[in-house]
Parts: structure tokens; sequence; C-alpha cells
């Protein structure tokens, strides 16, 4: 072991953290930008209603370790008359109220859900 043998080791770590620290920066700016071409792709799409089926529901979930904190996501998958099928991002509350089978009218902007109205019995 040489004298210069810590100097080696801090001059490493002196480029592998400023690396690290963009690498970061840049993931996290493309997120950014990515979310806002979608926001904005969204924004120029027309807001469509049409009539689909309820044809499938899922839920993800995160985290839930140790200190018992946790995410979770919604989704529910829509059939259309043309036999195409879309899934979005629901809330917590809207995934309750859906079954898989239900008919009704799916309120739609580009990939930004907006709702489902179900068709009423015997209506």
């Amino acid at each position: 072991m040489g004298l210069n043998d810590g100097f080696e080791i801090f001059d490493i770590m002196f480029i592998i953290i400023p690396i690290f620290f963009v690498l970061v920066a840049g993931i996290i700016l493309f997120t950014f930008i990515k979310g806002i071409k979608t926001w904005s792709h969204n924004n120029k799409q027309p807001r469509l209603t049409v009539v689909a089926v309820v044809v499938s529901k899922r839920l993800q979930v995160s985290g839930g370790g140790d200190d018992h904190s946790s995410s979770t996501w919604y989704y529910a998958t829509f059939q259309v008359e043309s036999g195409d099928r879309m899934e979005f991002s629901v809330g917590g509350r809207e995934y309750g109220l859906l079954a898989e089978g239900d008919v009704g009218e799916l309120n739609f902007q580009g990939t930004r859900y907006h709702g489902f109205t179900r068709n009423q019995a015997g209506a």
C-alpha cells in the first residue's frame, strides 16, 4: 500500500458521484418532459363518449414494507363496439363502482379517463 492509494479512491469517487447525479437528474427531466408531452397531447384530442363494456379491472400496489406505507393504482379496461380495448387509470372510488360486464357510455380524451355512465337495466 502506497501513499497514493487513498487519493486514487478519492479520484474515482470524485468522478462517479457527479456522473450519478447527472444520470438521476436526466431521468427526472425525461420523466417530466414525457408527462408534459402526454398532457399536451391529451388536451389536443377531442373529448369522446362511446358505448363500451368493462372487460377487466386490475390494481397495482407498491410499497407496504416495514413502515406499512403503500401506494395503490387502479385500472379498468373497456371494449368499444369496434372491438378495440382501452385501459385507463381510474380513481379508487370509481374502481369500486365498476363491475366487469357493465355496459354504458365511456367518456375519455386521449389517454385521459373522464368517466363511465352505466346503462340502467330496462332503459
